[in-house]
């Protein structure tokens, strides 16, 4: 498995652009709560109290498995993922109740990658994902590291990854200025 590091700088190489920044933190978390009200409509329930909203379902595996891939990486940003997908999980879970749920999930889904697509065009640089799917994990915990980075915490990470990101865009313009030659 790829460090947090590399993972990190990976996703940061073709996103550098503020502008991208900026509709990502609007794209991914639509994408991720789409994803989760999605997976909230699978019809399957390991373990649930009375309350619905309190059940260990599909969408709840889901959370868990990324969170423990998110803790392996690095645990302080697991804890603010963490933060973050468990308000996701509870919204999506009572949003799943609702009739015309799957519209929903849809109509969010394509929103958050139009936001997604328009970044891209600031960017002028491809997504992350179409070079590794593995990346399409790491976007949420990116946006996570740009809001410890935003409060002055893990400066040392920031410090690692800016550099090693800021090359590897140069090694693929590089790559795309030898291909148009």
């Amino acid at each position: 498995m790829k460090s947090a590091e590399e993972q990190l700088s990976t996703y940061k190489s073709v996103h550098l652009n503020p502008k991208n920044i900026k509709t990502h933190f609007v794209g991914i978390p639509l994408i991720i709560w789409s994803l989760f009200l999605l997976l909230n409509l699978i019809p399957v329930t390991f373990f649930a109290l009375e309350t619905p909203a309190i059940s260990i379902n599909v969408a709840s595996v889901f959370a868990i498995g990324v969170l423990l891939y998110y803790i392996k990486l690095h645990a302080r940003l697991a804890l603010g993922l963490a933060l973050f997908i468990i308000p996701v999980l509870y919204t999506s879970s009572l949003v799943a109740q609702v009739q015309g749920a799957l519209w929903i999930a849809l109509a969010v889904f394509v929103i958050g990658w139009v936001f997604q697509l328009i970044g891209h065009q600031y960017e002028k640089a491809k997504p992350a994902f179409i070079d590794d799917l593995n990346q399409l994990l790491i976007g949420p915990f990116f946006l996570m590291a740009e809001v410890y980075f935003l409060l002055g915490l893990e400066k040392e990470l920031d410090k690692q990854i800016t550099p090693m990101a800021v090359d590897k865009r140069r090694a693929l313009e590089d790559e795309r200025r030898a291909a148009r030659l």
